[in-house]
Formats: structure tokens, sequence, C-alpha cells
């Protein structure tokens, strides 16, 4: 891609962000910020959608005008990610955090799965299948943990304590609360399982290393309660007696996502979003614009005696960025200062406290730079 057309994305990323005058900056882990496009489309089309006279919340998810939706946004999602033929992706509900349930129930098969524990959603993952183990259905296995660093650095794969003959292998590649990413899929043997809820369709990758792919659509693709499950074709049917039929990959592949009433409106707003990724010149466009406003941020933080990241460099994340204040009494002071200056939802999480900006596709650059700005003056003002 020229250099154009990348400035031309960005222009464009920025421009669509912050037309509407009563849009502030907005920095929440999730539900997370949607481009002002995608929002002042659906406001356009809320009461009449395609001039039917009534809004797409209300149309018959079987109808085929509401089919036109569901065939486009799969296509358009296959296209960005460049999915494989030999994938199925479903359109789900229940979140991301319904995935540790139903990930041991289809895929344990009475064997034993590998869970990597890097943060908060890794460590809730390898919890939740902990409970099927107990039940028999197989055996849950900790391959390394990043306690022992607080959770700001990923274990060496050379000590990791890899299973043989692994069902699967279970990772979380970015944690939202600890800001820890993996950028590269771990070499192992087993299928990957992969939790990408807080960075799908942030940067390139490659779809076919991994066994399943999952994401909570609230980060980077739209409103809360939409899960998309990517999933090879040999992962199907193999679902435990135990899964319950909604939550059955092979079952939903065959009703393509549609065994009982979908989020039909999430999976819509969804489709919108995927239209307006497209428009900025897909995932690898929208990816030098994340990394360059990681970069931003972090060279503030880097530059900086008054703020501090703790998460080891390699693994650092474009997507969510925690830093904490060398006084920590400030903390108050500088969320409240942030607020008034219209910067939205800095605190941090409260299992690590201090502050956290999460910056998805749908956060300008520009954004990042009032961000910066604001940093800045604010350490003069209290350094």
């Amino acid at each position: 891609m020229s250099d154009n057309t990348s400035n031309r994305s960005a222009a464009n990323n920025s421009d669509h962000t912050t037309t509407h005058p009563h849009r502030v900056p907005n920095f929440s882990a999730g539900p997370a910020t949607i481009p002002t496009q995608v929002l002042a489309r659906a406001q356009n089309e809320m009461l009449d959608w395609q001039g039917r006279g009534v809004s797409v919340m209300e149309v018959s998810h079987r109808s085929k005008e509401y089919l036109a939706i569901v065939e486009k946004a799969e296509s358009k999602l296959r296209a960005l990610m460049d999915i494989p033929d030999n994938y199925k992706v479903l359109f789900l509900q229940g979140g991301a955090s319904l995935q540790f349930s139903a990930i041991p129930l289809n895929l344990l098969q009475g064997g034993q799965a590998d869970y990597l524990t890097t943060g908060t959603w890794s460590k809730k993952a390898l919890k939740e299948a902990s409970r099927y183990a107990k039940l028999g259905l197989g055996a849950v296995h900790e391959v390394a943990s990043a306690k022992d660093s607080n959770f700001t650095d990923v274990p060496s794969s050379s000590t990791w304590h890899v299973s043989d003959d692994a069902a699967y292998f279970h990772y979380c590649v970015n944690e939202t609360i600890h800001g820890v990413q993996i950028f590269e899929p771990p070499q192992v043997d087993a299928p990957l399982i992969a939790d990408m809820s807080s960075c799908i369709l942030s940067q390139p990758i490659d779809v076919s290393k991994f066994g399943m792919i999952y994401a909570g659509a609230q980060k980077n693709i739209g409103p809360a309660g939409l899960v998309i499950v990517i999933i090879r074709d040999d992962l199907l049917n193999q679902a435990s007696d135990w899964c319950p039929l909604l939550m059955n990959y092979g079952h939903q592949a065959e009703k393509e996502s549609m065994s009982n009433t979908p989020a039909t409106y999430s999976w819509y707003l969804a489709g919108l979003v995927f239209d307006w990724l497209e428009e900025q010149g897909g995932v690898e466009a929208i990816g030098k614009i994340n990394q360059q406003k990681a970069d931003l941020l972090y060279n503030a933080i880097d530059n900086s005696a008054f703020y501090h990241n703790a998460v080891a460099k390699p693994y650092r994340s474009i997507m969510n960025v925690p830093f904490t204040l060398a006084d920590s009494s400030l903390d108050k002071v500088f969320l409240a200062e942030s607020e008034q200056a219209g910067l939205l939802s800095l605190k941090g999480h409260r299992e690590v406290g201090g502050m956290r900006a999460s910056i998805y596709n749908a956060v300008p650059l520009e954004w990042v730079q009032q961000l910066v700005d604001f940093m800045q003056a604010f350490e003069k003002k209290y350094a």
C-alpha cells in the first residue's frame, strides 16, 4: 500500500470519528468507541431501514432482507481477515466469556488441554475449563503462568510444560487489563485456540495458524452481546454430550448461527463496522495507524519520569496501554482533570489501578495526541 493511501486512511479514520460536535475522546476498554460514521449511518437508518418504514431490529432474522445483511457481514469479515474456506464463521451470543465453557465442552474430548496464563482473561478461561475437567470430561493443564511478573511479561516458551498430544492449546492474544500482547502465535503441535477479543482486526494475522479464534464484539467490532467464532472445519462435531445445543459449534455451523434468534442489531452494526474498516484500507492500513497511536503514547510515557508502563517492551499491547503516575496520590486529580478536558474512561482496572487508555481501531490518532498533550501539561503542573 502506498504512503498516500495510508495517509488518506489515517485522515479518514480521524474524520469519521470526530465530525460530530458532541463526540469526545473515549478511551473505554469495552464497551468501546464505535466509529462515528457507523453510528451516524445506524442513526439515519434507525426508523426507516431500506425505505421499509421499520427498524432493522424489527424485521425477521429469517427474512431475505436480513439474510442479505448476514451474508454480506460474513463475506466482508472473510475478506478483511483472509479467512480460508475450510473455516466456519459463527456470529453467536453470550460474549467471549461464554466460550470459556464452550471450548472444553466442544473440544476436550476426554483428553488434555493446555492453557497459557498471561493475565485476567486467560486465568478465567483456565478456571472455567477446570470445572469441566472435574466432571471427568478430560484434563486441563497450565503450561506456564506470568504470575511471577505480576502479569507484565510472558514466560519464555522454553519454560513451558507443553503436553504431548494435547486436544488444544488456549491463550489470550491481548490481555485487556494488564496490557500484554503476544504478537506471534505459539509454536505448538496442538490446535491453537486464541481469544482475540481486544485485538481482532487490529493487525493482519494468518488465520490458518489457528484452530479457532474467538472475539467478543465490544472492542473492535461493535456493541456488546455478540461473539464471533472462526473455527476450522475439522474441529466441528466433536462436542461432549454435556454440551448445550446452543453452545455446540457443529450445530451452530449447521444452522448458520441461527439455531435461535441471534443478536440481530449487533450483527447488523458489525456489518457496518466491517464496511467502515474496508473504507479505511482494510486491516493492513488500520494496523499501521494503530502502531502510530501506540508509539505516540508509549514514547510519551517512556520519555517521562512522571509516568510509567510496567509491561515488558516486546509484549506491550497496541490496544490497551496501562500506566501509573509516580505519585499515586494524584490519580484522582488526573482522572478529574482529564474528564474536565473531555478525555473519558481513563481509569485503570481495579485489579491493577492507575490509568489505562484503550486505543482500538475507532480511536483516531488525534485523540491520542490530545491525551499526550494533556499528560504533558499535567506533568508540568504537578511534577
